[in-house]
């Protein structure tokens, strides 16, 4: 399945689409597999699909994920803007923008809820924790996603007929020139030693004493035991 934070960029860079013009490539990491992913972009309005797919690969981190992607943007060479989700739907990391961002020596701007070029330049609105940012930036640049873009489009029944007759591009690390030193597992820089549901134990202590007065100096005792306070 598609990363729903991803579909939601595709959303937004088909509205910069709608208005500006230009052309919009779409890139995944992965499998042969996921050539219905790609399609089923393409079947939202996107022009182009590559899916970059290599024994060498598998079991990239962020870090080494960010470093095939950049290698692919380098090798297509002319745009404007790339734009990713704003993190996996797995993970949560949130790190492949912001390492693509420095690869590329480009401006940055994550968690966008909406972007337009006015004058040539970049207009991103940013979410915060309590309201928003607008940041103005140069073209090129890259932008993260948030979900507070809305949902994407539905599929037109044209788009989809058209998607499925479309031949999707592989590209290998031949292909884009990607060092083998650099990815695949062995160069991950986390390794998952465990992974589980934390169990959570819930207890209930009745603090008693003859006054209201001795009981609050009962709990006072019974936290400072239990090392609350």
């Amino acid at each position: 399945m598609i990363n729903p934070y991803d579909e939601q960029a595709v959303e937004l860079a088909l509205r910069l689409k709608d208005k500006h013009g230009g052309k919009i490539t779409v890139l995944t990491v992965g499998s042969d597999a996921v050539v219905r992913i790609v399609k089923r972009t393409l079947a939202m309005g996107a022009d182009e699909g590559v899916i970059l797919a290599d024994e060498v690969f598998m079991g990239s981190d962020g870090f080494a994920t960010a470093y095939i992607l950049t290698k692919a943007i380098q090798k297509i060479g002319d745009f404007d803007l790339v734009l990713c989700g704003r993190q996996a739907a797995d993970w949560d990391e949130g790190l492949v923008g912001s390492i693509i961002a420095g690869n590329l020596g480009l401006s940055l701007v994550t968690l966008a809820e909406a972007v337009d070029v006015i004058d040539g330049e970049l207009r991103v609105k940013r979410v915060t924790l309590d309201g928003y940012q607008i940041f103005a930036v140069p073209m090129p640049a890259v932008v993260t996603v948030s979900n507070e873009v809305g949902r994407p489009r539905p599929l037109s029944g044209w788009g989809i007929i058209a998607a499925v007759r479309r031949q999707i591009p592989i590209w290998r690390a031949n292909d884009i020139g990607a060092d083998p030193s650099q990815v695949s597992g062995k160069t991950a820089r986390r390794e998952l030693i465990k992974l589980f549901i934390p169990a959570r134990e819930r207890r209930c202590e009745i603090i008693k004493g003859e006054t209201v007065a001795e009981a609050s100096v009962n709990l006072a005792i019974r936290l400072r035991e239990a090392k609350v306070i």
